[in-house]
């Protein structure tokens, strides 16, 4: 596999939502992003989700849809539509042909496709934009808008109901197809054009809304020789204007210390009676900002001071690819490296969110060494306890006021999504394609363990009663009650 595929599916890999109707309209108050809420955490309130499913009979299985051949953003789910980031190894438009990013929107109730964004590949090839990686982040929706990050290193809003209403809605009028399955651009934001952000390898980040602004880092990273950094006055963090796409403030933490890349995704929660939104800077620094100003809160060092870098991943020091988790007056975090760097030690933490100034070694605890390994992986905090995965593969159930170690499970298999805890359970896939259900508790209790026919290196997303995820070329929605039927399942495009 390739380097992309190793550094940029991180903890991108679980979207979910706010409680709503999955069967009616998204109202303008509904909204969904990459984890459950603002705060990152993998926890849903949802009741009712199948345990149990079998996609060769069809047992529980509502329907499925075609991807591209390699899918990692996961699926965000608002009123009746669906939206997943792929490839574009599957072309819907005869006419768009070749590698391209693509955000495609399905019908929720029946896995229809409706319409999808296809970007082109930049000319810089795999510096910036890896060969056949397709979007990788999931998108932010609110209301009757999408919002992502193209490969292009462009952060996109775009209408929900693509041209199928028959309108050209916002500044964009040049898109190159209007057509009712094509996407309707309301604004974009030219990262690489307008902020001299240099992606590395691939542009990435999950948006995250509070209120009008909008928050997503950049991916500014190093060159093609991972030695220097083209751009590092160029920002890794901007807030802009969600109705317009206008630049509000930009941060370029951490500036000249980036070690790779950045593709983490900001965090929003008040601590200490002040708003926040945290972001993982690419130097392995949490970063804590106020969201009006970009201005410094804390910041936190994720490595112990004796952790050095070394390019290939045999040194001690990592980044952070996994999503920061706001609970408890806390900031909940993994550290971690590209897959192909291998399997180190890693570090994971709980710091205090209600601090100042650099708060490193102030840690409420730690974990690390052989107790726990570099992850891409998001935590799930609830009912008194915390999931955690990292890439060796093993889930880790924990207190989270202690760190104090419950169990913890091998799945055999490679992790790069996220634990989801919902309805009592906690469920988890891996490399291998398997998902597996655990009972939320403080003793071990595997429910059961399903194949989903090739990896799973997204997280699942329950919404109303159905489960969806996302396999690395199809997507399945999971639903309690559905008799086995012949499965209509297309032949899966050829892995890359």
């Amino acid at each position: 596999m390739s380097r992309a595929h190793r550094l940029i599916v991180a903890a991108l890999f679980a979207s979910l939502a706010l409680p709503c109707s999955l069967w009616a309209g998204a109202p303008a108050g509904q909204y969904a992003m990459f984890g459950q809420t603002r705060s990152r955490n993998m926890v849903s309130p949802e009741k009712g989700l199948p345990t149990r499913w079998d996609v060769k009979t069809g047992e529980n299985v509502l329907w499925s849809a075609t991807l591209g051949s390699q899918a990692y953003g996961g699926p965000v789910v608002v009123g009746d539509r669906i939206f997943m980031g792929t490839n574009n190894e599957a072309p819907r438009n005869p006419k768009v042909i070749g590698d391209r990013g693509v955000m495609m929107a399905f019908d929720a109730h029946t896995g229809q496709f409706l319409w999808q964004g296809a970007h082109a590949k930049l000319s810089q090839g795999r510096v910036n934009d890896w060969p056949q990686q397709g979007i990788c982040s999931a998108p932010y929706v609110e209301g009757d808008r999408v919002y992502y990050v193209s490969n292009r290193a462009e952060l996109i809003c775009a209408d929900t109901e693509g041209f199928r209403d028959g309108e050209n809605d916002g500044a964009v009028k040049n898109e190159e197809s209007a057509t009712e399955t094509d996407e309707d651009v309301v604004w974009k934001l030219d990262m690489i054009g307008e902020l001299d952000v240099f992606p590395h390898n691939l542009a990435v980040g999950s948006p995250l809304i509070v209120g009008d602004v909008l928050y997503t880092v950049t991916a500014n990273g190093v060159d093609e020789g991972h030695v220097n950094i083209p751009s590092p006055l160029a920002p890794s963090f901007i807030a802009v204007d969600k109705n317009t796409g206008k630049l509000i403030w930009e941060s370029n933490l951490p500036g000249n210390n980036i070690l790779h890349g950045q593709w983490s995704n900001a965090t929003y929660g008040v601590a200490g009676g002040r708003e926040q939104v945290v972001f993982a800077g690419g130097d392995g620094w949490l970063y804590s900002l106020d969201p009006k100003t970009g201005k410094l809160i804390w910041k936190f060092d994720c490595n112990p001071k004796d952790a050095k870098y070394i390019i290939g991943g045999s040194g001690t020091r990592n980044y952070i690819v996994a999503t920061p988790v706001f609970a408890n007056n806390k900031v909940y975090i993994g550290v971690g490296q590209d897959p192909e760097h291998g399997e180190a030690p890693g570090h994971l933490w709980a710091v205090p969110a209600d601090q100042e100034g650099d708060v490193t070694g102030k840690q409420i605890w730690h974990r690390g060494g052989e107790d726990f390994h570099r992850t891409l992986s998001t935590v799930a905090i609830g009912d008194g306890l915390m999931f955690a995965a990292d890439l060796s593969g093993f889930l880790y159930c924990l207190n989270p006021d202690t760190g104090e170690l419950y169990w913890k499970h091998d799945m055999f298999a490679a992790v790069w999504g996220s634990p989801v805890l919902v309805d009592g359970k906690v469920y988890l896939g891996d490399e291998d394609g398997d998902v597996v259900v655990f009972k939320a508790s403080k003793q071990k209790q595997l429910l059961a363990e399903m194949n989903m026919g090739s990896s799973v290196v997204t997280s699942v997303t329950p919404r109303d009663g159905v489960l969806f995820i996302a396999s690395r070329n199809r997507l399945w929605a999971l639903k309690e009650g559905i008799k086995p039927h012949p499965m209509d399942a297309p032949a899966a495009p050829a892995a890359h």
